[in-house]
């Protein structure tokens, strides 16, 4: 057996999701905050560093999770071991967790217990959409100054003709 955790060669998301399937019917179904209109769906994955990174979406959470890729070795780390990993977005805060027939992966819960009158349709787009944004570039506007603070929006510039 190797130390540590065999990444993917393909794309980990019909795996996810029949890992999940398997825990929303056996263990999950009868717990107050499952949503069984929302059905189980792996979202957005694709490489970002070699690594496997998308939205996991069940009908009791959305996660962000992070996988091994091809060619990668994770070294096998404790359940709900805690990492931060610095993406596109931002920094973010992954916990570590496991599941039969995938490994162990990293997720950041995005929202858990799901909204209960939010549609499937909805929770789907949502969770194509963060993946995304998980691999933007935060927008900047270089002609703002970085922390104006809320009394310059009432003053105008020196020299401007509403100013003079």
């Amino acid at each position: 057996m190797l130390p540590g955790i065999n990444g993917f060669t393909h794309n980990p998301s019909a795996s996810l999701e029949e890992a999940f399937q398997a825990v929303a019917q056996t263990q999950m179904r009868q717990l107050p905050f499952y949503r069984a209109h929302i059905p189980v769906r792996a979202c957005g994955f694709q490489l970002f560093e070699q690594q496997w990174l998308g939205c996991m979406l069940t009908p009791w959470m959305l996660s962000l999770m992070v996988l091994p890729g091809p060619g990668q070795i994770w070294l096998t780390r404790a359940v709900g071991e805690k990492l931060a990993l610095a993406l596109p977005c931002g920094n973010v805060r992954f916990t570590v967790g496991e599941m039969d027939d995938c490994g162990q992966y990293l997720a950041a819960s995005l929202m858990s217990p799901l909204e209960k009158q939010i549609s499937a349709d909805t929770m789907i787009l949502l969770a194509e959409q963060t993946a995304r944004m998980a691999l933007s570039l935060p927008v900047v506007d270089s002609t703002r100054p970085e922390n104006p603070g809320r009394r310059a929006l009432f003053r105008m510039p020196v020299g401007s003709p509403e100013g003079a």
